[in-house]
């Protein structure tokens, strides 16, 4: 009795050598006579995935896949950001400050923002952002809790790395807010603490942000305006940080939206790579108008000099 032949092995397309049936190439013992329409490979069942026109195998959709453009939004972060990193790193950091505050009031005293001690403690200008009042558990739980809300939408629209920065220039903007608004004397010599100033920035960018679309919500306008007015009610609050923090978060914003376009054109690419630059010019003026203010009072002596 005759034994039937074996099959030839199959050649490198995903046919068979010798001029046999047509074969997956990922599942040999297979016979398709449907090809992917990308490679015109043979591909079986479990092997096609729908294209537009007719089916892909699953090689050629996941070599694709790599090479499609990353989805981006308008200021050029990856559309999916996933979680946010830097809201929950920032908010851990002014936890874990709030605590160490409160079981060493060192912490208060060596990272509180104080006027006359900004030129030779320039570090003052940015810690303050990350210290709140140990009495007062609602201070910090306000801060926080606007920073919750807002903080991983801004991060998903400007990406990690801006909005980082952006915190970053509000909480100096709120410390030069109160060298330029406030008395040097008392004002200068009184700690100021809290993430106001960087809450405010972030807010008044949102508002910039959401004004480019014309929806911003009313409740958040009314917020803002009580905010604003409830120091002149409220002894002990350094409205000058809030003022410097908002100032210096809509500017930002006005310059996201200026340095900002969508799509991919040369002409959107060009405008998004001005972004950093605006930053960088922004933190120079921050700290530009801080020093001559400084310098303005104190003189030399502002910097470590003697006068």
């Amino acid at each position: 009795m005759s034994e039937p032949a074996a099959a030839p092995p199959p050649d490198g397309t995903g046919g068979t050598q010798g001029g046999g049936p047509p074969v997956c190439p990922r599942h040999p013992d297979r016979t398709s006579y449907i090809r992917c329409q990308r490679c015109e490979r043979p591909t079986c069942p479990d092997c096609q995935r729908p294209a537009a026109v007719g089916v892909q195998c699953v090689d050629c959709v996941r070599e694709g896949s790599r090479g499609a453009p990353v989805a981006r939004t308008r200021f050029g972060a990856p559309a999916q950001a996933g979680r946010p990193v830097v809201t929950w790193t920032l908010l851990g950091l002014c936890v874990l400050v709030y605590v160490g505050q409160l079981a060493n009031p060192v912490v208060t005293r060596e990272l509180a923002f104080v006027g006359v001690l900004a030129g030779v403690e320039p570090w003052r200008l940015l810690t303050t952002a990350f210290v709140h009042s140990p009495s007062s558990l609602l201070h910090i739980a306000f801060n926080m809790y606007i920073l919750f809300a807002f903080g991983p939408m801004l991060e998903q629209a400007l990406g990690r790395a801006k909005f980082a920065v952006t915190y970053v220039l509000c909480a100096l903007g709120g410390s030069a807010g109160v060298l330029l608004l406030a008395s040097p004397d008392p004002g200068w010599y009184t700690a100021v603490v809290g993430a106001s100033g960087a809450i405010f920035g972030l807010l008044f960018l949102y508002v910039v942000l959401t004004l480019r679309q014309g929806t911003v919500p009313t409740s958040l306008l009314v917020m803002i305006g009580v905010n604003l007015a409830l120091p002149f009610f409220v002894s002990g609050i350094a409205w000058q940080a809030h003022v410097g923090g908002a100032v210096t978060g809509a500017a930002i914003g006005g310059l996201l939206v200026l340095t900002s376009a969508p799509g991919r054109s040369p002409e959107a690419t060009r405008r998004r790579a001005l972004t950093w630059p605006a930053l960088a010019g922004m933190l120079v003026l921050i700290l530009l108008l801080a020093g001559v203010r400084l310098w303005q009072v104190m003189g030399p002596m502002a910097f470590g000099y003697a006068a």
